[in-house]
């Protein structure tokens, strides 16, 4: 399923944002500092972001033992701490002023000052949990901003960019929930309906009963039952004919939802239940309550077909 996600070879990347191209370009994660430069590499910088100063000297084993975890898992990191790296043969005064007499020691500075670190050559699973204790996780606002985005996109009704936004912060974040039900919903939105049954189904049960993912199994339902139907203007020229023809309003508000023509939608089958309220066992009025599970509780032609029904109802 994630395979498939991967194979879409969106244009957006997780890693497009300003900071990150900022953390990835010539001012690297990953360097060497001396003393002159510990004001600038360090405590300046941590201002911005949490710094990690590795203080390793060459003889050092366990030093030699940490710099290829210390540095894989500060590149996964993807730019919420930068590792520093200072050499106390060559540059002792730092260390020592630090009180640092065992090596190797990694320093986390954040605002300018240090506010915690460790000794040792730990395994990657602790430096992992050091570096989300001082920094938070990966990528997390990065990955907020780029839900954020998309959402916006599909309020916008650009579904094919909102999926390539999805599908990449699939690409960094597999198991992020809210973008697989985004994708979902666009796959829907833009005619691969397929698709999102897929992505729907790979779901654990426990996510079964989510409110996003039985809204994009609606709109699965509501896909399917409009597959057949026939012409726009075929259906309004027999409503013109006969405005009591249930079974074009019905067949027409089925369309209509398909183009997202919601509200025009709503008020076929409104005129339906308006018209003969039990016609085919109160059908217009089932129809148009799975349009509301469809359309999500708060979009405003739900809340407009609710008004609509309620003053039918209790007219």
């Amino acid at each position: 399923m994630i395979e498939a996600i991967r194979m879409n070879q969106p244009s957006f990347s997780i890693g497009d944002s300003a900071a990150t191209q900022a953390a990835n370009g010539a001012d690297t994660l990953i360097k060497d500092t001396t003393t002159n430069n510990f004001t600038k590499d360090v405590l300046e910088e941590s201002r911005r972001q949490p710094v990690l100063v590795d203080f390793w000297a060459p003889w050092c084993g366990p030093c030699k033992q940490l710099t290829p975890v210390i540095e894989k898992v500060v590149q996964q990191a993807r730019g919420t701490v930068r590792l520093v790296k200072m050499n106390i043969d060559d540059h002792p005064q730092i260390a020592g002023q630090l009180g640092i007499q065992s090596i190797p020691a990694v320093i986390a500075f954040v605002d300018g000052r240090p506010v915690d670190g460790f000794m040792g050559a730990l395994p990657e699973s602790q430096i992992k949990e050091f570096i989300e204790r001082v920094a938070g996780p990966a990528g997390g606002a990065e990955v907020e901003a780029a839900l954020a985005e998309a959402d916006a996109l599909v309020e916008q009704g650009q579904f094919a960019q909102a999926a390539d936004v999805y599908a990449a912060i699939l690409a960094a974040e597999p198991d992020t929930f809210k973008a697989l039900v985004g994708l979902a919903r666009c796959d829907v939105a833009t005619g691969n309906v397929e698709a999102a049954r897929e992505l729907l189904d790979s779901l654990p049960p426990e996510k079964a009963n989510d409110p996003g993912v039985t809204a994009v199994r609606a709109q699965i339902a509501l896909a399917d039952q409009s597959a057949d139907l026939g012409e726009e203007g075929e259906l309004r020229a027999r409503i013109e004919s006969n405005p009591r023809d249930f079974d074009a309003r019905f067949d027409l508000a089925l369309l209509l939802n398909a183009k997202d023509q919601r509200e025009d939608a709503a008020d076929q089958l409104l005129d339906i239940f308006r018209l003969n309220r039990s016609w085919e066992d109160d059908k217009a009025r089932k129809q148009l309550v799975q349009f509301f599970e469809a359309w999500g509780p708060m979009d405003e032609v739900t809340l407009y077909g609710r008004r609509r029904l309620s003053s039918l109802l209790f007219s």
